[in-house]
């Protein structure tokens, strides 16, 4: 049984695994689309939760039921279908924001919560070994949007930054440079002073239009 990406390796490890999955789902083999579906499943979750908050499963459920209308339409490989589902599943989420014309709440972290975290020399990766998922996806909403999609596609999806840059629709500089802006800013908020407390009060949501 496949361990999806909850199991402790980066989804780009089951690649292999998940293009022979797909190949087979491709031909009509449901237990390969389960097995796809367990692969991709979770930190596309995650970065749904980036997205739209609370309303990740339902958008979830919409994107997927697109993934297995199209499925027929994909081509390439495991690397290649984990960005083919999440371009689908940001649309989805983007049109639900349309209709909803609201934003996901970040969260409020305390100083506490970031005690040892890495220094701003360490990469976003290293942040997320080092944080629990919700706490850590907490810090990544205080970003601007774009750079808070940028760095979710890329340490979530485990996407790299061609990909991203597809994903977004934008050219792979820009996306570089979201990049880039995004974990130095979330440098700064995981080296705040003790006697600060990390808010939300100069930041935006992801679902911010900025």
């Amino acid at each position: 049984m496949a361990k999806g990406g909850d199991g402790g390796r980066k989804p780009e490890a089951y690649d292999d695994e998940l293009g022979e999955a797909v190949a087979r789902a491709q031909s009509g083999d449901e237990a390969a689309f389960s097995t796809a579906y367990q692969l991709v499943q979770p930190p596309l979750l995650r970065f749904l939760r980036g997205m739209v908050g609370e309303d990740a499963e339902d958008v979830a459920s919409d994107a997927w039921l697109e993934i297995a209308r199209d499925l027929s339409r994909f081509r390439g490989d495991g690397a290649g279908f984990r960005a083919w589902t999440a371009t689908i599943a940001r649309h989805r989420a983007l049109d639900h924001l349309r209709r909803l014309k609201s934003r996901p709440r970040p969260a409020h972290l305390e100083h506490d919560d970031l005690v040892g975290l890495p220094g701003h020399q360490d990469t976003a990766s290293e942040a997320f070994e080092r944080l629990s998922t919700e706490r850590a996806l907490a810090l990544i909403y205080t970003l601007p949007r774009q750079q808070a999609e940028a760095v979710l596609l890329q340490t979530v999806i485990g996407l790299d930054g061609p990909s991203v840059a597809r994903v977004m629709g934008k050219r792979p500089g820009a996306v570089r440079s979201a990049v880039h802006r995004g974990l130095k800013r979330l440098a700064r908020q995981l080296s705040v002073p003790s006697s600060e407390h990390v808010t939300n009060s100069d930041s935006r949501p992801l679902g911010d239009a900025r």
